[in-house]
This record gives structure tokens, sequence and C-alpha cells, in this order.
């Protein structure tokens, strides 16, 4: 057994995110190898999230978007796994935090590193989201041009952090995470996605081992950019996504009024080029097969079926949420540009 000295030290930001944690799990198997130090908010979620690990890693309590927080970290890191971030629908409610948490944050950790831990290998997490609305034109690669959608202020923050870490002293490696699915709630942005959107999902204990094989691919991966996907056996449309999730909670079909899912102006589709990042990481182990299989055992057969007694009330809740319909209901014309890009009378 290597000796605390001897051992590869990690900071890792975000370990209570769903990505994160998967990430924290797979690094608690390999503490013969690494010393893991977690940086994360204190909460009484995140306190008891970490306590069976209290005695294995060491956790530091802080905000990221305050300067002197993030200081505190200190020490010679040998890999930094930088996942800490508000998502949307939060971030793009509230752009100023999220620009103040994603960005800024970005920047604070950034400075602590490169004056503690000069050497260090810094793993960023951006997403997808940076290549705006890929409806027409699905297939996406690393080198194409980076324009948010309308709206979506979590992914103008990606973009600008991105920017930071590249003009960095550091070495780096940047990981654009595909749409991950599992261990989320369903959330008003759900109406947001048009339904022909073609997506490549990728599940968070994938897309956590990939992190975690990156902290020995250094040389292969220093100072390149990488989208991160479940690769083609991950793909399928929106629609699709949706009527298998539906019939796996007792929802029935997709039946929505028109309008309740936008035309235009989100994001997602295919990473032609996410092979590049498989070959050196090798993470892509879950397939469409068995994500449904695992969406499946968090729902029981009761639950399922009094979801199917009660779809049709649930389903009229859920489409109270949807913008795009209250868009069209409420005749804002703004708001069915981004949403349609046409007035709906």
């Amino acid at each position: 057994m290597k000796s605390n000295q001897s051992k590869k030290k990690i900071l890792l930001t975000g370990a209570s995110g769903s990505v994160g944690y998967q990430v924290l799990q797979q690094l608690i198997g390999k503490t013969t190898e690494y010393a893991i130090v977690v940086f994360d908010k204190k909460s009484r979620r995140t306190e008891k999230l970490f306590a069976p690990y209290k005695n294995r890693i060491e956790i530091v309590y802080g905000d990221i978007s305050d300067k002197e927080s993030v200081q505190q970290i200190g020490k010679k890191f040998n890999a930094a796994i930088h996942l800490a971030a508000l998502i949307p629908p939060f971030a793009d409610e509230h752009p100023d935090l999220a620009l103040k948490v994603n960005t800024t944050g970005t920047k604070y950790l950034i400075e602590t590193l490169e004056a503690s831990s000069p050497n260090v290998f810094f793993l960023y997490s951006s997403s997808v989201s940076v290549y705006g609305d890929r409806l027409k034109n699905p297939e996406i690669r690393v080198g194409d041009a980076l324009m948010a959608s309308e709206g979506d202020e979590y992914a103008k923050t990606k973009i600008a952090s991105e920017k930071i870490i590249q003009a960095s002293s550091l070495d780096w490696s940047i990981f654009r995470l595909t749409a991950i699915m599992g261990g989320h709630k369903m959330s008003k942005l759900m109406f947001h996605m048009p339904l022909k959107t073609s997506m490549e999902i990728a599940t968070p204990r994938d897309t956590a081992r990939a992190f975690v094989n990156a902290i020995d691919k250094r040389t292969a991966l220093s100072k390149r950019i990488f989208n991160l996907g479940g690769g083609e056996k991950m793909r399928l449309s929106y629609k699709e996504l949706l009527t298998r999730s539906f019939d796996i909670f007792g929802l029935g079909e997709v039946d929505f009024p028109p309008y309740t899912f936008a035309d235009i102006n989100f994001h997602c589709g295919y990473y032609m080029d996410g092979d590049d990042l498989e070959k050196i990481v090798t993470f892509q182990q879950d397939t469409l097969e068995s994500y449904f299989d695992e969406q499946r055992k968090t729902v029981s057969s009761l639950q399922r079926i009094f979801t199917s007694l009660l779809k049709k009330p649930i389903k009229w809740i859920m489409a109270k949420q949807s913008e795009p319909l209250n868009a069209v209901r409420n005749q804002s014309k703004q708001e069915m540009l981004r949403y349609f890009g046409r007035i709906i009378s």
C-alpha cells in the first residue's frame, strides 16, 4: 500500500451532483492510488452524502463563488476534476448567480491552482449546450462553432469558462458532456426540447468513468477538447426517449396539447467524433437497454399502477409548466419567437 505522500492527490469539486457522486464512488475504489480531497458547499444533504466516506477522504467545505473560500483548498494536487456548477433550469432563471458560480468560480479555482499546484492536470466538464440549436444539423464535432441558444444562460457560462481554462497556465482537458440521463427529476426544461431532437445520451456512471480514467491519460488528453457521449448505441430521438420513459413510469402516451414542446432553440445531437475520447479513456459500457433497465428498477409495480390511474391529471399538471405552451396561451410574441420562431395566433 502506498503512503499518503506517494499517492496522487486528486481534487474533486461538485461531488454532490449526479456525475460528481459517481466520480467520488469510483475514486473511493482507488484509495490505494489516490488521496482524495472533495470541495463542496456545506449543507445537511452534503454532510449526509459524504458521511460514509469521511474517514477515507478529506472534505473541504466552501463556496466556489467566494475567492477566499476557494483559496483554502491549498495543497499540491496532481489532478483536479472540476464538476461544480449550477445547472438548468435554475441556472437559466438566475443568470447572475450562474455566472458567479460557473464562470467566476472556475476562474477562482484556476487562480488558486496556478499558485499552489502549477503542475496539476485540470479536467473540466463543459456541455453539449455550447453548440446551441442543432436540430437541422445534428452531427456535432469539436471544431464546430460555439453558439448558445437564446435564453441558455448555462451554455454561456460554459463557453466563458472554456476560454478562461484555455488562457490559463495549467495543463487541461475539456470534456463537453452530452445529455446525462439518470438520477434527475423532470422539470419544465423538458418542454424546451423539440420532440424531433436527435440525442446521444450518457449515464452518470459512464461519464464518471471517463473522468476517473482520464487522470492517468494526461499525455494523450493534454490541451485538448473532447465530446463525451454514450456512443452510437446510445442514440435516439427525444420523442423516443420520452415514449420509453413514460411507459416505464406508467404515464402512457406522450400526448400533450399542441405547442407544449418548443420547435426550436435548444441543443443536443450526435457526437460524430465521440470515439476520440473513448479510444483514450475507454468508458462507454452502458447501452440504451441497460439505461432503461435501470430506470425500471426505480419504479415499483404499485407506483406504476398508481401513476397509470392518474396519468391524465399528472400530464395536465406537467403541461401547465410548459413555457412554450404558456407563451402561446398568453400570446407573448417574444416568447413565441424564442420557442417556435413564429407568431402563433
